[in-house]
């Protein structure tokens, strides 16, 4: 049989298609992925990427009103404490002495005594009771008295 005759652009725009397609077809049997270059290390550990974190945006309050104060003057210092002994420090070393919260610490008996008594502390010193009381024995300044400070609360 005689070839039949083909114009000469049809032959090529043919053999373009067939080109594409075999292209096609090669690259979807092995994958998009099978010529990547692998990415060359230059440290042998290994460092997670940093990736985006987002600040907290909580749609609605944990709680719904904040916490009292927990250590307030009140709860601070629980009782006065009138022993003998305690009267001597009153009356020879203007000192007040105070049964305290377990959990108060000195700076907070310091502020207690300036707000429920309008009285300057000089310093403060606590031991802990063998019954497992804090006592506290609060040395005023010198321009407030310990006896007047005790007539006003009302133990003596």
């Amino acid at each position: 049989m005689a070839p039949t005759k083909t114009p000469k652009g049809k032959a090529t725009k043919a053999s373009d298609k067939d080109a594409k397609a075999k292209a096609a077809k090669k690259a979807a049997l092995h994958g998009t992925h099978a010529h990547a270059a692998r990415k060359v290390r230059y440290s042998v550990s290994f460092h997670r990427p940093k990736t985006l974190r987002l600040p907290r945006n909580p749609k609605y309050p944990r709680k719904s009103i904040p916490h009292a104060p927990r250590m307030d003057q009140f709860r601070t210092i629980v009782s006065p404490l009138n022993t003998e002994s305690a009267m001597k420090k009153i009356e020879e070393h203007n000192t007040l002495v105070f049964i305290t919260d377990i959990r108060a610490n000195k700076r907070q008996i310091k502020d207690a005594v300036k707000k429920l008594y309008d009285v300057q502390a000089a310093k403060v010193n606590t031991l802990i009771r063998p019954d497992g009381k804090k006592k506290a024995y609060v040395r005023l300044t010198a321009d407030h008295d310990a006896l007047d400070v005790a007539n006003k609360i009302g133990f003596i």
